[in-house]
Formats: structure tokens, sequence, C-alpha cells
């Protein structure tokens, strides 16, 4: 996901450095202006959230089940970013 973000945001001339910074200019560019939904945003902010903790927290292991859909959402993200540029072509 957030790779593919970097994507979207290299494709307008934008490249922030922090994980932070790409996400909110992910929100700003693009969920804000209708071209993603709100949706993804909060599966971005999600992910994000569950990296840090993984990296720096001690928590609990997740469930088979949750990390499925953590995956699945991912692809979901993915996907979309794929059918943009593909639509932009």
């Amino acid at each position: 996901m957030f790779y593919a973000t970097l994507a979207l945001l290299q494709d307008i001339g934008k490249a922030p450095t922090k994980h932070s910074g790409i996400i909110s200019l992910f929100d700003t560019e693009y969920v804000m202006k209708g071209i993603f939904p709100r949706e993804l945003s909060k599966d971005l902010h999600k992910a994000f959230e569950l990296r840090q903790s993984s990296d720096y927290k001690v928590r609990p292991t997740m469930s088979e089940e949750q990390v499925k859909e953590e995956i699945d959402k991912a692809s979901r993200f993915v996907e979309a970013v794929k059918s943009y540029f593909q639509q932009s072509l």
C-alpha cells in the first residue's frame, strides 16, 4: 500500500520522505478530491498503525482471520491504484 501510494504521489510530482507525509498527501490529493473513496484512506491509516505497532510496540498476535482481512484490504487498495493508472493511459 505504501509503494502504491508513493507511485501515485510521484505521478503528480510529490514525493514525501516520511510515511505520515505520504498518507497525508494521499488524503489531500486523492481522497478529499473524490478520486479514491474514504474507505481506502481508512485502510491505509489502519495498515500504517499496524506496521507501527508491530515495529515499535509489543502487541498481541493477530489471528489468522485478522491477517487475511488486512491482506484483502491491501489487495483492494493496490488494485484501485492499478485501475487508476490504467484509466490514465
